[in-house]
């Protein structure tokens, strides 16, 4: 990866940890994606293959003892719920340890999603499907990404069936497809997309998706369109402004670089993150 690549890696890690934290996301940049009908097979990358238990058991090695003990009782209590009810206190009352007590968000959203399956709401499945997402968007390993998108694709998939109208299920979904490293074909996930984005241009949503599945591959020029469609509505959308200056970033345009870069240290509130827009600005000027 060349020097610049690696500045704006470090850039887009700390946005997407104070976006994260603020209630948006934005995508590790190492992360393997597919375009909007980029053409290539990326089937020969396909990610090795993790699993819950997996995860699960390297999670319980952070652990302290009391930790150990506390968790042991939680899944004895998840056992011997003998009605749905029970099983679904006991499963949120699992997620609440792993978020609050040993701060392992993906077994909180696992086991959210355990319970959201249960309850099988729209509500509480869209609301799960989103913890994965959010998380498949700032993982930069596939294997992981494969593992988040494949059980948002559960739920947003059940969520579906109980509202098949929720275009927010819908470009969910396609998410998975276009981001999880989930088909061979990510045309099926930017179908999904597309098909939304189509019917209302203003669903920003899906304007994210299917900019951010053109970034990734290349395709600088079609992401940015899509990017300003979303600034055009959003003046503030930092998520937008950030990756459009990126773009210009990576296709060698500094100039708009710079206008962008500057337009994002001025929303963004994270001092670690401004200091570090600064320095790209600074370089681009030299």
């Amino acid at each position: 990866m060349k020097k610049k690549q690696y500045v704006l890696s470090a850039i887009a890690l700390i946005l997407c940890i104070a976006l994260y934290l603020g209630g948006k996301t934005v995508p590790d940049k190492t992360a393997v994606t597919h375009s909007e009908g980029d053409g290539h097979d990326h089937s020969a990358d396909a990610p090795q293959k993790i699993d819950f238990k997996t995860i699960l058991a390297a999670a319980k090695k952070d652990i302290t003892p009391n930790q150990s003990q506390r968790l042991t009782a939680l899944e004895n209590s998840v056992t011997r719920g003998d009605v749905k009810e029970q099983q679904i206190h006991a499963f949120h009352e699992m997620a609440r340890f792993w978020l609050d007590s040993a701060r392992k968000f993906e077994l909180y959203a696992y086991y959210t999603s355990e319970a959201a399956k249960l309850e099988n709401s729209e509500k509480s499945l869209t609301f799960a499907a989103r913890l994965f997402l959010d998380r498949l968007m700032m993982s930069g390993d596939p294997a992981m990404q494969t593992w988040l998108a494949n059980n948002a694709k559960v739920l947003l998939e059940n969520a579906l069936k109980i509202n098949p109208a929720n275009d927010s299920s819908r470009i969910g979904l396609g998410s998975c497809y276009l981001f999880g490293n989930i088909s061979s074909n990510p045309m099926e996930g930017i179908t999904m997309i597309r098909q939304v984005v189509e019917k209302n241009p203003g669903n920003t949503y899906g304007q994210m998706m299917l900019a951010l599945g053109g970034k990734k591959s290349g395709q600088y020029d079609k992401a940015i369109e899509r990017f300003l469609l979303i600034v055009q509505k959003e003046p503030d959308n930092i998520e937008a402004i950030f990756h459009i200056a990126e773009c210009y970033d990576l296709k060698g345009d500094k100039t708009n670089a710079i206008v962008f870069y500057e337009k994002a240290k001025d929303l963004v509130k994270i001092p670690q993150a401004k200091e570090e827009l600064n320095n790209r600005i600074m370089e681009l000027k030299k």
